[in-house]
This record gives C-alpha cells, structure tokens and sequence, in this order.
C-alpha cells in the first residue's frame, strides 16, 4: 500500500536558480519563475509498483471542483482510491473515492471537541479497501 500525501506545491524554484543571498528590495518589483513538480503517481502505477494499492490526495481550495478533479486522477492514473478535501474542511470532511463508489467521511460536532482525527477513520476505511483488495488479487 502507498499512501500518497498531498503536494504541498505544483511549483518550485530549482536549486541553481536561487539567489545565494538576500534579495534586495532596492532593486524594484520581483518576478519569480517557477518550474512544474514532476508528478510521480503516473510512474508510480505504471512501472515501480503496478500491483500495489495505490492511494492519493486531491486537495483543492475550490469546493465545487473537488470531486471531478478527484474522478480525473483516478481515470488518468488508474490507481485504487483518492481521497478528496477542500483546504477549509479537510480535518473534517473527506470524500474516499474508487472507481465505483464514493465514500463520505465526516466528523461529527461531537468528534471534533473530542478531538478525534479525521485520519483515523480514513486509515479504517482504507484498511478494509486494501484487505479486500488483497483478497480479490488472491
């Protein structure tokens, strides 16, 4: 099982382009140039580890876009599970999605003052899926 986290960016600024010191703001406006993650899911599935059950993250800022992104990676890259928040509920709310079915996990009122981690409920949903899965490549 690869349990993947969210990129914390698309974006970087490679090594070789930093400045080696402090850059000064007497020299105007600054415009940064920032090159593209790789992405390393679409390896991941096809050539390093193509029977394994793969798990990823979609986090996104725009609410309404969440799930169909969500069904994007999982048709693009043909892994088992995404797992979708929104940057504003996402330590309460999680939709678990697979290519046939979608799962909504919420905490409860009650399970956010006990301080319950939404990730605990994830980790349990996940367990089953990949025992399952297991079972079904058996």
């Amino acid at each position: 099982m690869f349990y993947l986290a969210a990129a914390v960016s698309d974006f970087y600024v490679p090594v070789s382009e930093m400045p080696e010191h402090k850059i000064q703001s007497s020299g105007g406006p600054l415009q940064i140039t920032m090159k593209m993650v790789p992405k390393m899911l679409s390896p991941l599935v096809k050539d390093w580890a193509p029977k394994a059950f793969i798990i990823s993250f979609k986090l996104e800022t725009d609410p309404s876009i969440i799930l169909d992104r969500a069904r994007n990676a999982l048709e693009v890259y043909r892994h088992q599970v995404v797992i979708a928040n929104s940057i504003e509920s996402r330590r309460s709310f999680v939709v678990i999605l697979t290519k046939d079915s979608e799962t909504k996990i919420l905490l409860s009122e009650e399970e956010v003052e006990k301080g319950v981690d939404i990730e605990d409920k994830i980790v349990d949903d996940l367990q089953s899926r990949h025992t399952a899965f297991i079972h079904d490549k058996n």
